[in-house]
């Protein structure tokens, strides 16, 4: 009995994420980090991300750096040295740009409309404390080698290179950072410079999963329902890789229901609705464009108007006239 038991103990504590629930917003996904990843983190030996700075929990989501327990120096901006704030490791401007809405507005535009943009701003793999003046001076700048920039920070490893426009973080996150890009790009299909995509493979192989991260990615899918299959090992960015888009498909079916056969085409064109491709994230119009029913059935999915189609994330075939 005791083994029985045992058993189904084990056999719980692994199915416990398909009932989680992640953060709908990046305010709720600030607080949730601090209660449920980071709070034993502070006085840790890894520290904050980008100088290994400890700090003190303020409020529900704050707090203030321990200068001296990594040699931190203010580059300019004393007051914002002081205090920690959530870095997302892909900049939410990256992933912005690549959305529709934020073409129609900016990111308060995003926040509004766009399901998917909420949630990659909320997603927890890409949140980590970090020294506010570092991640303000890393602004949205992609990942880069800084090798001629002279410390900035005092005795904090990281350095931004302000003239090319790239952040090289200290080497013991590089790792971290490099499969949490490849997460992001994989699972909310973004496009990834071949120069990004190199460096970032070179860090990875370089810089292997440590302890801690194995263990925030676990504490982060018992939140969010999944790992990060580029930590656990299921997924391997290789040259060409091509993402799945996970996290696109999956808010799809509540704006877009999937269309009757070909054979019925004429009577879904007559309706005027319009087709979507989940597979390359474009739509068709019912009048003037070629390609409306050539959409394979197992990537279709319908619209009753453009504006839904592209909060969904979708854009106009380029072939439509």
């Amino acid at each position: 009995m005791k083994k029985i038991l045992a058993a189904l103990a084990l056999f719980s504590s692994i199915t416990l994420p398909a009932f989680a629930s992640p953060p709908a917003t990046f305010s709720e996904a600030k607080v949730v980090a601090k209660q449920q990843v980071y709070l034993d983190q502070a006085n840790s030996s890894m520290g904050e991300l980008y100088c290994g700075c400890k700090w003190k929990w303020v409020g529900k989501s704050g707090g203030r750096i321990d200068a001296d327990s990594c040699g931190l120096q203010a580059r300019k901006q004393e007051t914002r040295a002081e205090r920690t704030e959530w870095e997302h490791i892909v900049p939410a401007w990256t992933f912005g740009h690549q959305r529709q809405c934020w073409q129609n507005g900016g990111r308060k535009h995003c926040v509004d409309d766009d399901p998917v943009f909420r949630a990659m701003e909320a997603d927890l793999f890409n949140l980590y404390p970090s020294v506010g003046e570092v991640n303000g001076d890393r602004s949205n700048f992609n990942y880069g080698m800084a090798s001629g920039v002279a410390p900035q920070y005092g005795q904090c490893k990281t350095k931004v290179d302000f003239d090319q426009r790239a952040a090289e973080p200290r080497d013991e996150v590089k790792g971290l950072v490099a499969r949490t890009t490849f997460y992001m790009f994989d699972r909310y299909r973004l496009n990834m410079s071949r120069q990004q995509q190199q460096l970032l493979m070179a860090w990875n192989k370089q810089f292997p999963v440590t302890p801690w991260e194995s263990e925030r990615n676990k504490r982060i899918a018992a939140i969010m329902g999944h790992a990060n299959p580029f930590v656990t090992g299921q997924r391997s960015w290789t040259p060409g890789y091509k993402p799945s888009g996970d996290g696109i498909v999956s808010p799809i079916p509540q704006r877009a229901a999937k269309l009757p056969p070909v054979s019925q085409i004429t009577s879904t064109a007559s309706a005027g609705v319009i087709i979507g491709n989940s597979d390359s994230l474009v739509y068709h119009l019912p009048s003037g464009c070629p390609s409306y029913d050539k959409v394979s059935a197992k990537n279709r999915v319908t619209f009753r108007s453009e504006s839904e189609a592209e909060v969904a994330g979708f854009r106009k075939a380029g072939n439509c006239k």
